[in-house]
């Protein structure tokens, strides 16, 4: 039976997609053909509204239907008349609509940062471009030094959302580990925290430093599972065991707003130091829900 809810599942999260679909595609066709940065950003808001309801008709079911044992702890003060910056540990394509289900309208529509790879799904990667999410190489330290123009072009990207951001509030998520963790992961990486892989400051730094005197505070997410093995097939099915959503509100420290991450090699080091520091923190609180 958990089977066939799961398929049920498929099929709503797909006309739910389809549906919205429609209007995206419309939308996506009109943008292109907009001349001018003010009226494209009109046609934004639209984009925007079709995806805040894609979002909303996808958790009113999900609500009904799968009933996910969610525990949220939200911190008072979240609003959508303010930038965000939201931080999170990464362990399957739920938390993307576990984050739905803590700030959906609580916050401004959200913005990730999108491995390049997603722009071929149907639908989504349109969407994904259309409203102009970073699309990013995850690349390796190696390849970094070895293409450097690619690293560029993801700073280029992050730089151009960071510049239209300061348009109108949004909030920009972003899974600072760049990858789902697995144990086979966390291994291969010898990270040195207990349920996290390394966190990557680059990305952030770089928002911080365009948007910092916008941001309403860092919002830090951990998300913890019962199920050691989580997967999101598992909860469509209906199948998720208890998870614990926790946020927390950081302000954003002053000094944040000083540097520049890839020019200053003491501001760098600072950045990262902030950074291990908060997913140590969060490994604790891991090994507390545990």
């Amino acid at each position: 039976m958990s089977t066939l809810k799961g398929f049920v599942s498929l099929l709503l999260l797909s006309l739910t997609t389809l549906t919205w679909g429609i209007p995206l595609i419309l939308l996506t066709l009109v943008k292109l053909v907009t001349p001018g940065r003010r009226w494209r950003r009109r046609v934004l808001t639209g984009l925007n509204w079709v995806a805040l309801n894609w979002m909303g008709s996808n958790l009113w079911w999900m609500r009904r239907w799968l009933r996910p044992p969610l525990e949220l702890k939200l911190p008072e003060g979240l609003s959508r008349d303010r930038w965000w910056l939201v931080l999170s540990n990464h362990r399957s394509w739920t938390d993307i609509f576990l984050l739905f289900f803590a700030f959906h309208r609580r916050i401004p529509m959200p913005h990730f940062f999108v491995k390049r790879q997603l722009i071929w799904i149907p639908i989504v990667g349109l969407a994904f471009w259309a409203m102009e999410f970073p699309m990013l190489r995850r690349l390796t330290r190696e390849q970094r030094e070895r293409h450097p123009h690619l690293a560029r072009r993801d700073r280029e990207a992050t730089e151009r959302m960071c510049r239209h951001a300061r348009e109108r509030p949004i909030a920009i998520y972003n899974f600072v580990e760049g990858t789902r963790f697995t144990p086979a992961k966390h291994g291969a990486q010898g990270a040195p925290y207990r349920h996290l892989l390394r966190p990557r400051a680059g990305g952030i730094a770089q928002v911080v430093g365009l948007l910092g005197d916008r941001l309403g505070g860092i919002l830090d997410v951990t998300l913890h599972y019962d199920d050691p093995a989580p997967s999101f097939w598992g909860f469509l099915c209906g199948r998720e065991e208890r998870v614990v959503l926790e946020a927390r509100r950081l302000e954003v420290p002053a000094w944040m707003l000083e540097g520049d991450y890839h020019d200053n090699t003491d501001y760098k080091e600072r950045f990262q130091t902030w950074l291990n520091a908060l997913w140590q923190d969060k490994d604790r609180r891991l090994d507390a829900h545990r």
